[in-house]
């Protein structure tokens, strides 16, 4: 038995040395290869080449949906933060545009303390009657009433036309079908001994001229010299529509048809195509049966009218005079 167990293990030996012997003699550097060397690796060769292409075209094909997936994935996520970034932007315009409007009606609110003021937005404006009339947010609820003058921080833009209890229609100066006349003044300017003094001078604004978009203020006295970029502002004495309101500025001044009066041309203050926020000016008198205007007075504050008809305020700070006219 030990016989054959040591055989086997000689031959075990042997074995492995012919194994290192052949290995060693293989893995070296060699010039020309032995023909079993080269049928192996000619043969491996073609079998690998053969399956290597099509497992590349199949692992290149899925790489190329992956990567095509990820590129979709990507560009989805850059579309939605690209119309965030547009809708924020478009909101940052928009508020910064309502903080200067609100900015510019602050800066008119302070420049007019002695009239109260109701804002209110624009709600409504249809494209049909563009230049006509708006619809605003507040109503009878809001104390809105007819015939109220409505102002932007700018200047005048039209009057209260009818009311509803939590909207009003405002009718435009700018208004084609307008039939109402606003009674105005220039404020022209003279030197009176060495002193330059305001010197208003009245007129009438009847219509609107839209091929140039100007107010046509007529009734000018002849002879008054009128100039151009002189301001118009409402002069109150139409019984509607509140004095010192702005209107406009000059453009041109022609005399009429007769040569009687003359005619001017008015360029509005107010921006009539961006209409968005506006102010209801509360009138600060009202006009007794017999048409006298009789102002308005604050809590605690009374009218004293006088032998002549005159309403005079208590506070002295502003008076109205005479009657209700064909004018606002």
């Amino acid at each position: 038995m030990s016989f054959f167990g040591n055989k086997r293990l000689i031959i075990v030996l042997v074995g492995l040395v012919l194994l290192i012997s052949v290995v060693g003699y293989t893995s070296r550097e060699r010039a020309v290869l032995t023909w079993p060397e080269m049928f192996f690796k000619d043969t491996f060769s073609v079998v690998q080449g053969f399956f290597y292409r099509p497992a590349q075209a199949v692992s290149g094909f899925f790489q190329d949906v992956d990567d095509a997936y990820n590129v979709y994935q990507e560009n989805k996520a850059l579309k939605a933060g690209l119309d965030q970034y547009a809708r924020l932007t478009a909101e940052l315009h928009d508020l910064k545009a309502e903080n200067t409007r609100l900015r510019e009606a602050l800066k008119a609110t302070d420049s007019m303390k002695s009239y109260q003021l109701r804002f209110a937005e624009v709600v409504a404006r249809n494209p049909d009657t563009w230049n006509n009339v708006i619809t605003i947010d507040k109503g009878l609820k809001h104390g809105i009433k007819k015939d109220m003058a409505v102002i932007t921080s700018k200047g005048l833009i039209g009057r209260v036309q009818s009311v509803a209890n939590f909207s009003s229609t405002v009718e435009l100066l700018t208004s084609y079908e307008r039939r109402d006349h606003i009674s105005a003044v220039v404020q022209t300017t003279q030197v009176v001994n060495g002193q330059t003094t305001v010197h208003p001078v009245s007129g009438v604004v009847e219509e609107y001229d839209p091929q140039e978009r100007l107010l046509i203020m007529r009734k000018i006295p002849w002879g008054q010299k009128i100039e151009a970029k002189q301001q118009v502002i409402t002069s109150g004495l139409g019984g509607v529509v509140p004095r010192n309101l702005p209107i406009g500025y000059i453009v041109r001044v022609e005399p009429d048809d007769y040569g009687l009066t003359q005619t001017a041309y008015i360029q509005p203050s107010a921006d009539f195509s961006q209409l968005n926020e506006v102010m209801i000016v509360e009138r600060n008198f009202t006009i007794s049966p017999n048409g006298e205007l009789i102002p308005q007075q604050p809590t605690g504050q009374t009218t004293t009218p006088s032998n002549s008809g005159k309403a005079t305020q208590s506070s002295g700070t502003q008076s109205v005079t005479g009657t209700a006219g064909g004018g606002q």
